[in-house]
């Protein structure tokens, strides 16, 4: 009997952790911008492979 007494108080602390970490970062202004991140792959076009030619094109053209 004692276990559970025991466990549901460590369930309240770690509850209460939990709700201060959440209002802390509403305060903080972590949930401000929910648009951008919906939109962030409508402008992101280029592949990592297509970065990868682009360097060494632009490597080549600057050592000519």
């Amino acid at each position: 009997m004692s276990a559970i007494f025991i466990m549901v108080g460590a369930s309240l602390i770690i509850a209460v952790g939990f709700l201060i970490a959440f209002i802390w970062s509403v305060k903080s202004g972590q949930y401000e911008d929910d648009y951008t991140p919906s939109v962030r792959m409508l402008f992101d076009n280029t592949t990592t492979q297509e970065e990868k030619t682009e360097i060494t094109t632009n490597k080549t053209k600057k050592t000519k």
